[in-house]
């Protein structure tokens, strides 16, 4: 029984707890969407995003990852559809919307994405990321075609590390806005 006693009175000063850091995270931020999240933020985030990622869809590789005919397609889709929130090249610092989300878009070049596995991008790029600016674009349903322009996608997005100028201009070309 005094045990029992014990673990309830854990668990209350546990809520309690939980519930004055939230209040106080609720009356410092505002919940504004200018500021870039913290570092503690992020990593809960990006922790809970790969727990959400089903362990197949991780462990997936590109099929199209040696096929450099895939650059054209995926700069073409990046361009019509996500450009307007990762920018022209990839570094999602002067987009067209993306600034008023939060998080801000990432950046694409860098290592926290480029870090992630095929698969993990196929995901992301199908399924969305609740809680943010990514939208889902796939339909929850199998697709072949959809499949091979999300694996176009994700070759080019592995390409932007490596962008051209020229490249950028294409881009820039196809941009819908």
């Amino acid at each position: 029984m005094r045990a029992l006693k014990s673990l309830v009175i854990a668990a209350v000063l546990l809520v309690v707890v939980a519930a004055l850091g939230g209040f106080v995270y609720l009356r410092s931020t505002g919940l504004r969407g200018q500021p870039a999240p913290g570092a503690l933020e992020t990593r809960a985030a990006r922790a809970a995003r790969s727990l959400a990622i089903p362990g197949e869809y991780k462990a997936r590789s590109n099929p199209l990852a040696n096929d450099k005919s895939a650059l054209g397609p995926g700069l073409e889709h990046f361009a019509k559809f996500c450009t307007m929130c990762h920018d022209n090249d990839g570094s999602g610092m002067k987009p067209a919307i993306g600034n008023g989300l939060y998080p801000k878009p990432p950046d694409l070049r860098a290592a926290a994405t480029q870090s992630l596995t095929d698969g993990e991008l196929f995901y992301i790029i199908e399924n969305g990321v609740r809680f943010t600016g990514m939208p889902a674009f796939g339909t929850g349903k199998p697709d072949p075609a959809g499949d091979k322009q999300v694996w176009q996608l994700v070759y080019f997005i592995r390409h932007l590390p490596r962008i051209t100028p020229d490249e950028i201009e294409w881009v820039q070309s196809l941009n819908p806005f």
